[in-house]
This record gives C-alpha cells, structure tokens and sequence, in this order.
C-alpha cells in the first residue's frame, strides 16, 4: 500500500518514504508512527495508542515520544510550528492533516531501488547466575559473536531506543551477532539482590555467555565494562578473540591514590543518595557535565530519564561504591587476547592517564586517543567515526 500527499510517497511495503525520486532516510520507529497516523487520519490519535502500536505497549517516556514525533514532522517537511501535516491536539494526541491523494504508480521493476534491510530487532531473554539473580540479555544481528559487557548504568530496551546509545549499538550490530546484558540491581535484572560486587558483576558476564552457549567470542567493554572484560579476558583466555576497551579503568577512584578523587568518590555516592531520580537540576547537571557535557537537550533528557527508571536510589548507590573499589591492575599483564584501547582525551568521567596506563600495561596493546570531552560517544561527536573505524578494522583482522 502507498499513500501520496504532496511532493511525498509512503510505501508500507517496501518501507520507504520518498519525496519525488528522493529516498529519505526515516528510522524504524519514526517510520512505523508516521504510517499509524497517515492511516488513523480520520482521527486524533492518543499517546496511549501511539505506544501501543509502535512500542507494544512498552515503557516510553514523553521525551521519546516527542522526538519521535518531530522526527516524522522533520521527515515529511513539516514543523513544530507550521504543523501543516502532524498537528498537536492540546491534551488529546497528534492527528495527521495532510491530503491523501490516490494511489501511486507502481515503480517499474528496472527503477526500483535496491531492497533495504530489515530493521534490526533485539531479542530479550533472561538467565540465572550461581547466586540466584536473574539476568536480562538481549542478542541483535548476524554473524561473529560481539558481546559488550555492562556498564554504569544499563537497561535493554532504553538504550536500544535512546538517543545516546542507539547509533552505537545498531552500528555494532552491523554484520555481528551483538549480545548485551543487564547487570544485578539495574535495567530489566533483578534489583532486589544480596551481592553487589566486581566479584559478582563478572559472574553476570559468565552466566550469560554460558546461557548462550558461546565458545569463543570478541569482547567489549566501555567505562566499568573495562575492569569486568580484563578480569573475563584473564580468567577464561581461551574464550576471548580479541578485546577492545573504551574510557576504561584499572582503578576505581577510591584507588587511584589521590585524596581528591576519593574525597569526589564519597560524595557522589552521598549525592546519589540524596538525589538520585528526583526533578533537581542540580543533580541532573553534575551527571550530565560528567558524562555527556556535549550533549544536546534530548539526550540529556534521556540521561534523567534513564536515572529515574534504570535502578534505584540505594542500588545505585551500592553499585558506585562497588565500582570505586575496582582494582585490577595486577591482571593486566596476564591478558593474552590481542587488545585496543580508545579513551577521549578530555573525558571528564573517566581520566584520560586511566585508558593510557591500561594500553600501557597490557601485553602488545594498540592504543587509540580519540579527540572529544563525552564519556559516551554520541552520534553527533568528531570521534564516532574513528572510533568506529578502529573498532571495525580491529575485528576484521
């Protein structure tokens, strides 16, 4: 089926919206809500029935679904402010405004485009560690086995969504078989544990790369991820291909031997406490300058979100202190697989002499200095693209 409105054509079929000849590139959310309201024209259609429809009935938050919404306006030439094809119905919904006219000729077989991929999809299971914490995992994509071990903080399904982290991990899941998981007390595992410790968070690791069944796979880890895939990498050598680490740490910062970063660590669990999911623009800001001080309205958004909705106050606090107390240093000269290291030079998170000395001490590592101040790589930083580059030419060795 195809709708025309305007100088544009939506093929549901072939998933493609098109402006005369034009392709535009649309994201499969953005895609799936524009079709749903072109086809409920005759109607407002409600946030409820947009996440229904688009997310099954998934948790959303209004920051998601506004800028899924001003995606679609974006997509089809329209505004915020002119809305002259998806208007905003004050406290009912959003309704699409555009004339439909008919149907659209058929694309002669010669013209058509090449077939695009079918958008990727996660699928989410759980496992249970040696100590009873079930665990959530998700595997995306086809090809060699790429697991990413977990990091402050995660969740399955957001992060599959956010702005933050999406382009990261469909672009890792280009041509790999991508698996990631949930650690004890946050996203979609249990919260309610006994144990919150390195010792434990590596358990995490091993449970579900059992659950899998994998033999033998490439391993990435990003900020705390580092420590727990050193510590894997070293214990379990003949499992791991190769191991990249990104704006990682040997040591917590209660470790680092400097009074300054353990007098920081000991507030920051104390603020996390005090503040951690509550509306306080203070406490919203010190985490966003720490993490992403480069991003953008929307993602910071996404960053509150995710504190309000990942974890709670006390296991968030629980889990800071633990990572505080990392120290693995010891391990790096026993790790085998062949290893690249990529750190921003101005990342404020994790300090930039803590990815040096990683690639310093680990046996034939290749380092990488990657320019930018995020402690997350976002989508519009100078370093995604090197970073990817390194990334993909050091698997493909």
């Amino acid at each position: 089926m195809q709708f025309l409105f305007g100088s544009y054509s939506l093929d549901v079929a072939r998933r493609e919206l098109r402006r005369g000849a034009e392709l535009v590139p649309v994201e499969p959310q953005v895609f799936d809500l524009l079709v749903h309201l072109v086809r409920h024209r005759d109607r407002v259609v409600s946030k409820d029935d947009l996440i229904e429809s688009v997310w099954g009935g998934r948790i959303v938050s209004d920051s998601t679904l506004a800028s899924r919404i001003n995606a679609a306006r974006r997509a089809v030439g329209d505004s915020g402010e002119r809305q002259e094809l998806i208007r905003t119905v004050a406290r009912k919904g959003v309704r699409f405004v555009g004339a439909i006219g008919g149907p659209a000729e058929p694309t002669r077989a010669a013209d058509a485009p090449p077939a695009t991929p079918p958008a990727l999809r996660q699928q989410i299971q759980f496992c249970s560690t040696p100590d009873g914490v079930r665990i959530a995992y998700a595997e995306v994509g086809n090809g060699p086995p790429l697991v990413k071990a977990a990091n402050w903080l995660n969740h399955l399904e957001y992060d599959w969504q956010s702005p933050i982290w999406r382009h990261l991990l469909q672009e890792l899941a280009t041509g790999r078989r991508l698996i990631r998981y949930d650690a004890r007390g946050n996203g979609l595992s249990d919260w309610d544990v006994g144990e919150i410790s390195f010792d434990a968070f590596l358990r995490d690791l091993e449970s579900v790369v059992d659950a899998m069944g994998l033999k033998r796979f490439d391993l990435l880890g990003v900020s705390q991820g580092c420590p727990i895939s050193i510590a894997f990498a070293v214990r379990h050598p003949e499992r791991v291909n190769r191991l990249v680490l990104y704006g990682g740490y040997a040591r917590g910062r209660g470790r680092r031997g400097s009074p300054a970063q353990t007098d920081e660590a000991a507030a920051l669990v104390t603020l996390i406490r005090q503040g951690w999911g509550k509306e306080n623009p203070a406490f919203r800001q010190l985490f966003t300058s720490l993490f992403i001080p480069g991003g953008t309205a929307e993602q910071m958004q996404w960053l509150n979100d995710l504190q309000r909705n990942t974890t709670s106050p006390d296991n968030a606090a629980r889990i800071r202190a633990a990572l505080d107390e990392i120290d693995v240093t010891d391990l790096l000269h026993h790790v085998r697989a062949p290893t690249l290291v990529m750190h921003c030079r101005d990342d404020g998170m994790i300090p930039f002499d803590e990815g040096r000395r990683l690639a310093a001490e680990i046996p034939g590592a290749h380092f990488v200095a990657l320019e930018g101040r995020n402690h997350v790589i976002l989508e519009n930083d100078p370093a995604r693209a090197r970073f990817l580059d390194e990334l993909r030419n050091f698997l493909a060795d």
